[in-house]
């Protein structure tokens, strides 16, 4: 069996690959593709696989791009973390999933779904369309948050948040009054209620659009985010989410 691994993340893709051919010696993993851009480059030359595992968010944009694109010969295995709403939509159109951080035992229970649905189905036609509206930001989702600060148990209003951030295991918020306060709450679950007003810096931090005065070129191709207000730390996108950044900035 011939598989392709779209992941941007190099060591998932490694554990994937390395899972894959532990469950099944004949499985040959013929590329690791990292982005939207190498990806659609690799499918418009190379049509000869069987199927493909597949992460959603990719430093330059989502893969479902990719098969907007470009013409795939092969059903697509999701490897997500996202919610089950989305996963729902996968399933209904015959796709699997593995839910991310994955196992060795999902993988086999996904290779074993694709070996059913290769016997008895045609490959199931996918509208990547639905699929990228039900991934697209929805604005207004919530208008505040619950907050603590010592005893206290505080509703805060969405637009007073500056920017979210992940220190010493504790998710911080701080305002663009400059209060601090702490939040119960994942930075994956947070991202997802703030969309699309906020954008996901990297695995730390979250940051509101507002809060943004303009970006600066910085070392090695980064982008240096200038905030309207004092801040300890330096917030850079590296050279990979720059292009992704900017549209999220312009739209934004």
């Amino acid at each position: 069996m011939k598989i392709i691994i779209i992941e941007d993340e190099i060591f998932t893709a490694e554990d994937l690959r390395d899972d894959l051919q532990a469950i099944n010696p004949a499985i040959e993993v013929l590329a690791i593709l990292p982005t939207v851009k190498e990806s659609i480059q690799y499918f418009s030359k190379n049509h000869d696989y069987d199927l493909i595992f597949s992460d959603i968010q990719l430093g330059d944009g989502q893969s479902f791009e990719i098969f907007k694109q470009v013409s795939v010969a092969a059903p697509i295995i999701f490897c997500t973390a996202y919610n089950q709403y989305a996963l729902e939509a996968f399933k209904a159109n015959g796709i699997d999933y593995i839910l991310k951080p994955f196992d060795k035992n999902s993988i086999a229970q996904a290779l074993n779904k694709y070996q059913i649905l290769k016997e008895k189905l045609q490959t199931p036609a996918v509208n990547y369309e639905n699929l990228l509206s039900l991934l697209k930001p929805q604005t207004n989702r919530v208008q505040s948050l619950i907050v603590h600060q010592a005893d206290k148990i505080i509703p805060l209003s969405v637009p007073e948040i500056a920017l979210l951030y992940l220190k010493n295991q504790v998710i911080h918020l701080h305002t663009f009054a400059g209060k601090e306060y702490h939040i119960y709450q994942t930075l994956d679950e947070l991202e997802q209620k703030l969309n699309p007003q906020f954008y996901r810096v990297n695995r730390q931090f979250l940051v509101n659009r507002k809060a943004i005065n303009d970006v600066s070129q910085y070392f090695g191709r980064k982008l240096l985010l200038n905030l309207s207000f004092n801040f300890s730390e330096q917030l850079t996108i590296s050279k990979e989410k720059a292009s992704h950044f900017l549209e999220w900035l312009a739209e934004n």
